[in-house]
């Protein structure tokens, strides 16, 4: 896999409105590949912040825990992730 991919898999599962059927949808990776991916590629307190992020009910990283009003993948003010480093504004 390419390392724009891998780029964009982390950005797309740093996002909370993108669930991870989206995420397989367009890369083909399961939600066990991106949490492997995920702990590869980001530093172990980033790694974890992560999923804790995920499994604490704020993020809606399922499509069934998903809120019906959401009809986006990206909050407008989202900051960019590149190169695994996310964007000073």
């Amino acid at each position: 896999m390419e390392q724009k991919d891998i780029d964009r898999i982390i950005e797309m599962a740093w996002e909370d409105r993108t669930p991870f059927e989206a995420i397989k949808t367009q890369f083909g990776v399961s939600e066990a590949d991106v949490i492997a991916i995920m702990r590869r590629e980001l530093k172990r307190t980033s790694f974890n912040l992560w999923r804790k992020r995920v499994n604490s009910g704020v993020s809606q990283k399922h499509l069934k825990n998903r809120n019906p009003e959401i009809d986006r993948f990206k909050c407008a003010l989202q900051r960019n992730i590149s190169m695994n480093k996310i964007s000073k504004r």
